[in-house]
């Protein structure tokens, strides 16, 4: 099994303020992010989400290993680079590799047979 830790929906949006807005009407809260940053990461019980704007296009599916629904970090969990070499073994085609060292912060990036963008985001 691979576990992935925290999940959460990447939007790309056209006016943050607005989305915020209307997310803030679902029940979702700001917990992380800045409006001056063009981003906010909302919360709604154990659902995450991403509001970015001019960003990236399309929404992403992102997961952060090492990090819990509440963006708290997990005492054990899978290096980024076990799960690359995992995914790549298993022959999905991974782009957009920000991996260096043998620890600490990385990224990458893939494309399901749908065109859905996942990016695994490790933050420590």
């Amino acid at each position: 099994m691979m576990k992935l830790d925290c999940f959460s929906m990447s939007l790309a949006v056209k006016d943050l303020e607005a989305s915020r807005n209307f997310y803030q009407k679902l029940g979702f809260s700001v917990f992380a992010g800045e409006m001056s940053q063009h981003y906010l990461m909302m919360k709604n019980g154990d659902t995450n989400i991403g509001l970015f704007q001019g960003m990236f296009e399309g929404n992403i599916l992102t997961f952060n290993p090492g990090w819990d629904q509440n963006s708290q970090q997990l005492e054990n969990f899978t290096d980024i680079r076990k799960l690359l070499t995992k995914l790549e073994q298993q022959g999905i085609d991974v782009n957009n590799k920000n991996v260096e060292g043998e620890q600490g912060p990385a990224s990458f990036s893939f494309t399901d047979p749908d065109g859905n963008v996942i990016l695994i985001d490790q933050h420590r």
